[in-house]
């Protein structure tokens, strides 16, 4: 299923990239794609030793590459690779990117790191969550941090009206016929946002995983890892998750008027011991 996955991501990075407008010269002077949330989870993070899991296009590792002492960014995808090590070029911003699996990458690696960083769309691509949280704590320091800033998975259950989503306690993989849809809207761009190919279907399919906060929180605690900030938001930055959310300040979103305030994101911080 990984590996199906990473085909439909290989086939997705050039839309998502068509709608995002010169983002080498954002980048180069002084732009970033990160938001106020996930830089006070991270906290300061000068001098230290930083793994962006998951990272995609790398467009957030380089922005962390300003902050950070050393910064590498693991993706499964190939196209995203090659795109982040390309705008690392163009950009002159300086970051590592290997392409792996990530369990893969956490059997393989010697390295060691003072921070483990994910966000945004990646734990719901993995298929074993106690595999995940166990190579995070394998590849930490002694008093190293994961920082996880995810969707709610309660978000996965809403649409316009209300909690007529998906259950929030599937147990089996979800077999996304459509793929990795073509998510990118003017708020994921802040470097400028263009149409691209509305039309545009992925020829792969994908699976993704309902993981619940109990599922997240307790493999992180078996992992060895001590939860130490636990939030939850009422906002989802950068994602229209479902039609007729509203768009707020920030370039946030958060349900339409006539919902009940529920939470859209999950923050977490753990420390290694």
């Amino acid at each position: 299923m990984h590996e199906q996955n990473r085909r439909s991501w290989n086939a997705v990075t050039s839309v998502h990239n068509r709608h995002k407008n010169d983002q080498s010269g954002f980048l180069a002077g002084g732009g970033s794609t990160l938001f106020p949330d996930e830089l006070e989870l991270l906290g300061d993070l000068s001098g230290r030793r930083l793994v962006h899991l998951q990272c995609n296009c790398g467009q957030d590792t380089l922005s962390l590459s300003r902050l950070a002492g050393r910064v590498v960014g693991v993706d499964i995808s190939d196209d995203a690779i090659a795109f982040a090590r390309q705008l690392s070029r163009d950009s002159g911003l300086s970051a590592e990117f290997v392409r792996s699996d990530l369990f893969d990458w956490f059997d393989e690696t010697e390295e060691r790191f003072d921070v483990a960083f994910s966000s945004y769309g990646t734990i719901g691509w993995l298929c074993d969550l106690n595999r995940w949280a166990g190579g995070v704590a394998e590849v930490l320091v002694p008093g190293g941090q994961l920082v996880l800033l995810e969707f709610h998975p309660l978000a996965w259950s809403l649409q316009r009206d209300g909690l007529t989503g998906d259950s929030y306690f599937l147990r089996d993989p979800i077999h996304e016929k459509s793929g990795v849809n073509d998510y990118v809207g003017e708020a994921l761009a802040p470097s400028g946002y263009q149409q691209g190919n509305q039309d545009w279907q992925n020829p792969e399919t994908a699976y993704s995983f309902q993981w619940t906060v109990g599922d997240i929180v307790t493999s992180v605690a078996r992992a060895g890892l001590v939860v130490e900030t636990l939030r939850e938001y009422e906002y989802a930055n950068g994602c229209e998750i479902f039609d007729g959310m509203k768009l707020i300040e920030g370039r946030r979103y958060t349900v339409p008027d006539s919902m009940a305030s529920v939470p859209l994101m999950l923050g977490l911080r753990a420390r290694l011991p």
